[in-house]
């Protein structure tokens, strides 16, 4: 029985990975800040920006997860993610362990047209600079051969896993449950690419149980012909039985917002994921694992059914 760790249990991926591999009997290592105890699984407390701390925590791993979510502070960026990824591949260097790493799409910057496992970096955002310097490292450790690793790629998250995991679930949905007309960013207009979280999950295990994939990037399972904002509210509204009336915060709202919120102070320099299409493709998973992706209406149709379910 191999052991899978995860760095950044409690997050949102890390949340629904721990479910995954029990139901495939791994035994599973829970590493976060904070030890968090759960059934059937070794609970330990590690900053991973420390090294010894992440070499304890990886000790004796087969797979290692790097799924960690810092706040959402350029600052905490610029000061971590280096140190992160540096400890995190030293440790998996040093334990002869395989490392996934679960990243997003900021790195690309404004594509031109569809995003795929081959799209170059530009990033045109000071976060899309720190994580296309932590991906390029990994990168180069993976072309050198010095470590087994692959990077597991996501677009915006959506699904029934919790309401501030994503700007979709926190303005479509969370507000529709809480009888409020439904927010979107920018520009309701262009079509925009969500994956949906547990099935993200299901493909990180997917990927650890295949030697073939290693040495590469994948992009997590996303569905297919992307709704646009309004239509993606009009699916949540409908299946909410809500108003599907919608308003616009607009990049000068942030602004003003962002004055008194270093949230979205920090949202401002993302705003043009939301301004222009954002296609994300992930055939390459797809074909390699034949793997059927949940439709944005089904997908839709039971985040709905998991929000009304929810006690705010």
């Amino acid at each position: 029985m191999k052991l899978h760790t995860i760095l950044g249990a409690g997050g949102t991926v890390g949340n629904q990975l721990l479910p995954v591999l029990q139901q495939n009997n791994e035994r599973v290592r829970l590493v976060s800040r904070k030890a968090q105890p759960s059934a059937n699984a070794e609970a330990v407390a590690a900053d991973v920006t420390n090294f010894e701390q992440t070499l304890n925590a990886v000790k004796s791993s087969d797979v290692v997860y790097l799924v960690i979510g810092l706040a959402y502070d350029i600052r905490v960026w610029k000061e971590s993610w280096p140190k992160i990824m540096t400890n995190t591949i030293d440790a998996c260097k040093a334990n002869g362990s395989k490392l996934i790493f679960f990243d997003n799409v900021y790195m690309y910057g404004k594509a031109d047209g569809v995003m795929t496992e081959e799209t170059p970096f530009n990033p045109i955002s000071k976060k899309g600079e720190v994580r296309a310097t932590i991906a390029t490292q990994l990168l180069n450790e993976m072309k050198a051969r010095n470590i087994q690793a692959l990077i597991a790629r996501s677009a915006d998250f959506y699904g029934p896993v919790g309401f501030s995991i994503s700007a979709a679930n926190m303005l479509v949905f969370g507000n529709l449950k809480k009888g409020k007309k439904a927010q979107w960013l920018v520009n309701a207009k262009t079509p925009h690419s969500f994956t949906y979280v547990p099935e993200a999950a299901k493909a990180l295990y997917m990927l650890a149980n295949r030697q073939d994939v290693f040495g590469q990037t994948w992009h997590m399972p996303t569905a297919n012909n992307p709704l646009t904002g309004e239509e993606f509210i009009k699916e949540a509204a409908r299946e909410m039985k809500s108003n599907e009336g919608y308003s616009i915060i607009s990049k000068g709202m942030m602004l003003l917002a962002g004055l008194f919120n270093r949230t979205i102070k920090e949202s401002i320099e993302m705003a043009y994921q939301n301004e222009f299409p954002y296609l994300f493709d992930s055939s390459k998973f797809n074909k390699a694992f034949n793997f059927e992706r949940r439709s944005y209406q089904d997908g839709i149709k039971e985040t709905a059914k998991w929000a009304l379910e929810q006690k705010l």
